[in-house]
C-alpha cells in the first residue's frame, strides 16, 4: 500500500461516511439510537484506518496532506465503536501535534469525545447532547469557567458561538430531543458498557 493508495481510500471512505449520514439525517433514521448502517460504515472505516495505521503509520499532514489527514481524522472521531482505535488516534494526533504534523483542534474533538463516552467532564466544550428541557447543550466541560479561555487558545470559537452554530445545525437536519430522555440515557450507557468504554 503506497501513500496515495491509502490517501484516495481514506477520502472516499471519509465521503462514504458524510454521504451515508446525510442520507439517513434527511429522512430521519440517523436520529433514533445508533442506526446500523451509520455503525456498518464506522466499523468499516475503521478497519481501513486500522490497515493504513499498521501499514504506514498515522496519516499525518506532512506526508498525506490536509485532505487525507482530515479524512483520518473523521474516520477515527466517528469509529465510536473501537475505542481502543480512537485511543490510539489520539496518541498518534497529539504525538503529530508536537512535530508541527497534526492539528490540535483535531486532538481536542477527540480528547473531548472519548472523555464523554468514558463518563468523564471534557475539557473543550466539543461534544453535544440533548439536555432536560429539551436543547441541544454541550456535554458535562471540565472547569467551565475557563472553557472559553481554553477554546481561544486552540482557535475555537467561544461556547456561546458553538452552542448556537450546533443548535442551528441540528434544527436544519431536523433534529430534535428524543421522546424519552432517560431511555436514551439508559442505552447510551448500556452500549458504552458493551464497546468497553465503560468498566
Amino acid at each position: 500500500m503506497t501513500i496515495e493508495d491509502a490517501k484516495a481510500q481514506l477520502i472516499a471512505a471519509a465521503l462514504r461516511d458524510r454521504e451515508t449520514r446525510a442520507r439517513l439525517a434527511q429522512s430521519g433514521a440517523l436520529f433514533d439510537g445508533y442506526n446500523p448502517q451509520m455503525e456498518a460504515v464506522h466499523l468499516e472505516n475503521a478497519a481501513l484506518l486500522e490497515g493504513v495505521i499498521a501499514a504506514l503509520g498515522w496519516p499525518d499532514r506532512a506526508r498525506f496532506g490536509d485532505d487525507g489527514a482530515a479524512a483520518a481524522f473523521l474516520i477515527a472521531q466517528h469509529a465510536i465503536s473501537r475505542p481502543d482505535l480512537q485511543r490510539a488516534a489520539l496518541a498518534h494526533i497529539l504525538d503529530g501535534v508536537e512535530r508541527g504534523a497534526a492539528s490540535l483542534i483535531d486532538a481536542a474533538y477527540l480528547a473531548d469525545r472519548i472523555a464523554v463516552f468514558e463518563g468523564r467532564p471534557q475539557r473543550f466544550g466539543t461534544q453535544f447532547d440533548w439536555d432536560a428541557d429539551g436543547a441541544l447543550s454541550p456535554a458535562p466541560i471540565l472547569a467551565p469557567e475557563g472553557v472559553d479561555a481554553r477554546r481561544a487558545e486552540i482557535g475555537l470559537p467561544p461556547m456561546a458561538e458553538a452552542i448556537a452554530a450546533m443548535r442551528a445545525q441540528a434544527s436544519a437536519e431536523g433534529a430534535g430531543p428524543p421522546r424519552d430522555l432517560q431511555a436514551r440515557r439508559a442505552a447510551f450507557e448500556a452500549w458504552a458498557r458493551k464497546t468497553g468504554w465503560r468498566p
